[in-house]
């Protein structure tokens, strides 16, 4: 069996497939395992450097820096070293994780505006923020969790302005004794940032600067002010790395993939984990990820892991009913704002309607290197824009690995 991503649900589903006696091969495109949420084993969490041991010992084997481009459901075809490599697998295991949703506004293409999740890894990849004034800006735990991490690095940071709604933030936030180990982490975070002025309800209507990104605009929908900043850090929650699954024929729904109680797709035999199923957390991922593992290695779950995922799942609807985003984001951009990096697509050049697939064939967005991935998410959100199709390859690969025959 193979499975696709080394982050937490990866990892776990490995190790319980290898443990229960099957032959794995995990890929990631990364050099180590660990994903977005462990890069850099060495800072790792103490939980993740159990399963990384566990995973050492596991038996699985491992197959890093290869980028899957191409799948069926049984044979997937990646990118390693500029090499062609093609593998079989009667069982596939999606654990392809998630990715940061970027909502264009005027000013967010200048350099020192990145995403929250990108200042993490910068900063665990040993990028200097010290002496940095901060803004962190856009939706969901993430902001608390970067600030956090950003005034420990020795940054400044002024403000972390969240868009949703002070009531729905205080009801999550009193449900939260359901979930004490999370209430604390969320505690933790704040006091590491306790310099900056938590604002709910706002959110950043423009970047201002020259070179760089040098003051910001807030709004809470009442008021405009602006703060000065040399970096902001903005990221409105995550979206599901679903390409991989569509590509294989899984039915998705509007941001996930359908699974059943043992994580298997509407395919047979592809399974899913994590972020893919629903944006829920760690702990989620790696229960998750634990049930397809032993589900495609013919094994039954344990009760214990049926109700973690059942109170991951009760948890995922909370937290996606409290972070919501706001009506007012979409009309952030201005007719001259770039909505597509890529291509260079301006908001007053896109269609009157349609889906994703006929606003790229009429103006080239989602046509670059990422390949909608980040244009993609925030058309569907700005413009109610239906998902395109998903067709080979899922990310840009040098041609003559597209020409190569196929081997027996």
């Amino acid at each position: 069996m193979a499975v696709v991503g080394a982050g937490p649900a990866g990892l776990a589903a490995a190790c319980r497939a290898a443990e229960a006696g099957a032959r794995v091969l995990l890929l990631d495109e990364q050099p180590a395992p660990g994903g977005q949420v462990w890069r850099g084993a060495a800072a790792a969490p103490r939980s993740a450097q159990g399963w990384l041991q566990r995973l050492a010992r596991s038996g699985a084997g491992r197959l890093a820096g290869a980028t899957v481009f191409d799948a069926e459901p049984g044979r997937l075809v990646a990118e390693q070293g500029g090499e062609r490599v093609t593998l079989r697998a009667a069982q596939v295991v999606v654990a392809t994780g998630a990715r940061e949703l970027f909502l264009p506004f005027p000013g967010w293409t200048l350099p020192g505006v990145i995403g929250a999740g990108a200042a993490q890894a910068l900063l665990k990849q040993g990028a200097p923020f010290a002496g940095r004034r901060v803004v962190v800006s856009g939706s969901g735990p993430l902001l608390l969790v970067a600030a956090a991490q950003l005034a420990r690095a020795g940054a400044r940071v002024v403000t972390i302005a969240e868009q949703a709604r002070p009531g729905r933030l205080a009801r999550f936030a009193v449900g939260l004794w359901r979930q004490p180990g999370k209430l604390a982490e969320g505690l933790t975070a704040r006091v590491a940032a306790w310099r900056a002025r938590y604002r709910p309800g706002t959110w950043v209507a423009a970047a201002h600067g020259g070179a760089c990104v040098e003051a910001v605009t807030l709004s809470d929908g009442r008021r405009t002010w602006t703060e000065a900043c040399d970096l902001l850090c903005c990221g409105y929650g995550l979206v599901p790395n679903v390409e991989l699954a569509r590509l294989l024929g899984c039915e998705t729904g509007a941001h996930s993939v359908l699974v059943d109680e043992r994580q298997r797709t509407t395919v047979a035999g592809v399974l899913a984990a994590g972020e893919p199923t629903g944006v829920a957390g760690v702990e989620q991922a790696l229960v998750t990820g634990q049930i397809a593992g032993l589900a495609a290695a013919g094994r039954e779950p344990e009760p214990g892991l049926l109700r973690a995922r059942a109170a991951g799942r009760r948890f995922a609807a909370r937290l996606a009913w409290a972070f919501a985003l706001r009506d007012e984001l979409r009309a952030l951009p201005q007719p001259d704002t770039i909505v597509c990096r890529c291509e260079d697509v301006r908001w007053r050049a896109l269609p009157a309607g349609g889906c994703l697939r006929a606003i790229k064939l009429e103006t080239r967005a989602g046509m670059g290197a990422c390949q909608g991935r980040v244009c993609g998410s925030a058309l569907a959100f700005l413009r109610g824009a239906a998902p395109d199709h998903t067709r080979p390859p899922l990310v840009p690969v040098p041609l003559g690995l597209l020409l190569e025959e196929e081997t027996p």
